[in-house]
């Protein structure tokens, strides 16, 4: 990887930040957190979806 600053359009340099190795473990728990809501908040839809079609399937409606 190369040590030369990014750059915007313009040419000027664009103002970077090193994280730490604890900012780098808090973010990829952010992470991890970010996607297990994700996926249990798809799952809820999922359930509920196929509860309710197996309802309206049931009813005859």
């Amino acid at each position: 990887m190369s040590n030369e600053p990014l750059r915007d359009v313009h040419g000027e340099p664009i103002e970077t930040v090193e994280l730490t190795a604890e900012e780098k473990a808090a973010r990829k728990r952010r992470n991890l957190a970010i996607a297990l809501g994700l996926v249990a908040f798809i799952v809820l839809i999922f359930l509920t979806t196929v509860l309710r079609l197996t309802h309206n399937y049931n009813t005859g409606g």
